[in-house]
C-alpha cells in the first residue's frame, strides 16, 4: 500500500477555536483567517484524493497485459510517479479541481457557522 492511499484514508479534520468576545474588526479577521483555512483545507484534501486516484489510474492502466515488466523494476519508479501524481492532483485542484473542494468547504462553513450560533446562545451575555 502506497503511502498516499494511506494519507487518503485519514480522516479530515479541521479545528474550529472557540468563539470569544471581541471587536468586530478583530472578529472580521478572525472570520476571515477561519474562512481561509477552511478554504485550503478543502483543497488540499482534493489535492490529496485527486493525486491518490490519479496514481491508482496509472498503476491500473498503466501496463500491458502480458507485457514484459522486468525492466519496469526501477526502485524509484513508484516514488517518483507518486510525486508525480501528486502534482497533477495539485494542479487540477489549483484549477478548479472536479468539486469536491467546493463541497467540503461549504459542508465546513455551515458546521463552523452552527457552532458559532450555538455558543452565541450559550454565551453569558445572551437574552432571548
Amino acid at each position: 500500500m502506497s503511502s498516499f492511499s494511506t494519507i487518503a484514508n485519514l480522516p479530515l479534520t479541521v479545528a474550529v477555536p472557540p468563539a470569544t468576545p471581541a471587536a468586530s474588526a478583530a472578529g472580521q479577521s478572525a472570520s476571515t483567517a477561519e474562512n481561509n483555512k477552511i478554504e485550503k483545507s478543502a483543497k488540499d484534501f482534493e489535492s490529496i484524493l485527486l493525486g491518490s486516484w490519479l496514481q491508482q489510474a496509472e498503476q491500473s492502466f498503466g501496463s500491458l497485459p502480458g507485457g514484459d515488466d522486468d525492466g519496469d523494476e526501477d526502485s524509484g519508479k513508484d516514488q517518483f510517479l507518486g510525486i508525480a501524481m501528486q502534482s497533477l492532483g495539485a494542479s487540477m485542484t489549483a484549477a478548479g479541481g472536479i468539486g469536491i473542494a467546493k463541497m467540503i468547504a461549504k459542508q465546513l462553513h455551515k458546521a463552523d457557522d452552527a457552532q458559532q450560533a450555538s455558543e452565541a446562545k450559550t454565551s453569558p451575555g445572551h437574552t432571548e
